[in-house]
C-alpha cells in the first residue's frame, strides 16, 4: 500500500510530490536551496504554476528545501503535506516504509516535527522550537521534515521568524507549509518556497474515498460529498456522526423559516447553539482523555486532588483546551455560514431554472419556497450579508450581533 493511496482528487500534485520525494543516486539528494542562483529560478517557475498544468516531470528537476501546498479548506492540504512527508522519510525497503509510515501518521517519527495550533494563531515559542529542531540532523531518515499546517494563523514579526530558518536552511531539512492560499504567507516567505496548488475535489472523488476508508453507505457518502461541498474533513464528519448531519439540516431549516425581525433573532441564538453543541461535540471527549493522560503521567490517580506543586501543569492545560475550544466555536460558526451560503446559492439556481445543480437536495421544497417568495437580488443581497457576517466575526465582532444582521437579509414573506 503506498502512502498516496489515500488521497483522493489531486493527481498532478500527488505526482508532483511522488517524482520529487524519488531517491536520488547523487549529491543531488541534497534539497536545493530556492535562495540564489539557478535554483531560485527553478522556483521561481514552479511558484507560479498550478499544480493541474505542471509536469512531473519539471517539477522533479530538483528536490527543493521548503514547499508551500496551498488549496481551498477541504481540498486535502495536510494529508498530501503528511504523505509527501512519509515518503521522504521512508528508508527504501517495505517493511521499514511501513514502518515510517505508521510513526508519521502517528507523528511520532524522531525526524518529522508538527507545527500546528488549536488556538486562534500560532505561537511564536511554537515557531522557535521548530526553527530550533529543523537545525538538527536526521537520526533515521534522509531529511528532517517540519510541516507547518495553518501557515497563515502566524502573525507578521512570528512569520518572520520562519522566514529567517527559510532563509539559511540546513542541508538536510525540508520544510512543508500549508496554507488556503498564498496571499496568506507574507512574500518574503513566498519567495521562498515552491507552490503546488490544490483543487477542490469533485463530490464523486470524495463520496469514493469515504466509501473505501470508512465504510460509509454509498448514498449516505454521496449526499455527505455534496453537502459537504467537497471538503474532505466535514464529508467525514457528516458521513459518520448522524448528530452532525441533523444539526446542519435543523440550521437550514431555521434559516428557511425566518419570517420577520423577531424570527431572525430567535435564529440567531439558536445558530449559536447548534454551533455550541458542535464545538462540545468535537472537543469534550477529547478534553476529557487529554487530562486523564496527564494526570496518569504526573502520577495521580484518578479521582484523587491535584498537589499543589502540579495545579500549574493541570492550568496550562486547560488553558490551552479554553483556546481550543475558542476556535472550536468560531470554526463551528463559520462552517454554519458556509452551510447557509450553500443554502442561498440553491435558491439562486431555482431563481435561474437549474434545479439540476442544487447542493442541498433534500431541502428543495423548502428552497422552491424561498425561491418564489423574492426577486433574485434579494437573495444575492443575503449572500452578501453572509459574507460580512464571515468578516465581522473574523474582525471578533459578537457573533451573535453579526449572525442577527445577517439574518434580517434572509427574511422571506
Amino acid at each position: 500500500m503506498s502512502v498516496w493511496d489515500n488521497l483522493t482528487g489531486q493527481a498532478d500534485a500527488i505526482a508532483i510530490f511522488r517524482a520529487a520525494a524519488e531517491p536520488r543516486q547523487s549529491a543531488a539528494d541534497t534539497p536545493a536551496s530556492t535562495t540564489g542562483g539557478s535554483a531560485a529560478a527553478d522556483t521561481g517557475t514552479a511558484r507560479g504554476t498550478s499544480a493541474s498544468s505542471a509536469s512531473a516531470s519539471s517539477a522533479s528537476a530538483s528536490m527543493t528545501h521548503a514547499w508551500l501546498i496551498t488549496g481551498p479548506p477541504g481540498s486535502g492540504r495536510s494529508n498530501l503535506a503528511f504523505a509527501f512527508a512519509a515518503a521522504l522519510l521512508s528508508p527504501g525497503t517495505p517493511a521499514e516504509d511501513a514502518t515510517a509510515e505508521r510513526l508519521v501518521e502517528a507523528r511520532t517519527h524522531p525526524d518529522l516535527v508538527v507545527l500546528a495550533t488549536e488556538g486562534v494563531i500560532i505561537k511564536m515559542e511554537s515557531v522557535k522550537e521548530a526553527v530550533k529542531r529543523s537545525q538538527y540532523s536526521p537520526s533515521v531518515g534522509r531529511y528532517r521534515v517540519i510541516v507547518v499546517e495553518d501557515a497563515d494563523r502566524m502573525v507578521e514579526r512570528t512569520s518572520n521568524v520562519l522566514l529567517k530558518a527559510l532563509e539559511e536552511p540546513p542541508e538536510r531539512t525540508v520544510w512543508i507549509l500549508c496554507a488556503p492560499s498564498e496571499a496568506d504567507l507574507l512574500p518574503t516567505i513566498r519567495s521562498r518556497v515552491r507552490t503546488v496548488r490544490l483543487r477542490v475535489p469533485s463530490v464523486a472523488d470524495v463520496a469514493a474515498l469515504l466509501v473505501a476508508r470508512e465504510g460509509v453507505d454509498p448514498a449516505i457518502a454521496e449526499r455527505c460529498a455534496r453537502e459537504a461541498q467537497s471538503h474532505i474533513g466535514m464529508a467525514r464528519r457528516l458521513a459518520t456522526n448522524p448528530e452532525a448531519r441533523e444539526r446542519r439540516e435543523e440550521t437550514l431549516k431555521a434559516a428557511l423559516g425566518i419570517r420577520g425581525v423577531s424570527y431572525a433573532v430567535n435564529a440567531a441564538a439558536r445558530l449559536l447553539a447548534i454551533a455550541g453543541d458542535d464545538a462540545k461535540a468535537i472537543t469534550l471527549e477529547r478534553d476529557a482523555a487529554e487530562r486523564e493522560s496527564v494526570l496518569r503521567s504526573l502520577g495521580v490517580e484518578p479521582g484523587k486532588s491535584v498537589p499543589p506543586a502540579l495545579r500549574g501543569q493541570i492550568k496550562a492545560l486547560e488553558d490551552d483546551q479554553k483556546r481550543r475550544a475558542t476556535r472550536s466555536l468560531r470554526d463551528g460558526i463559520d462552517r454554519i455560514l458556509v452551510d447557509l451560503t450553500s443554502l442561498y446559492r440553491d435558491v439562486i439556481m431555482v431563481q435561474f431554472g437549474r434545479e439540476n445543480e442544487v447542493i442541498n437536495r433534500e431541502l428543495l421544497v423548502g428552497v422552491r419556497a424561498a425561491a418564489a417568495a423574492c426577486a433574485t437580488v434579494t437573495t444575492l443581497a443575503t449572500l452578501d450579508a453572509i459574507a460580512i457576517a464571515r468578516q465581522r466575526i473574523e474582525s471578533n465582532v459578537a457573533p451573535a450581533l453579526a449572525l442577527e444582521a445577517m439574518l434580517v437579509s434572509a427574511i422571506r414573506r
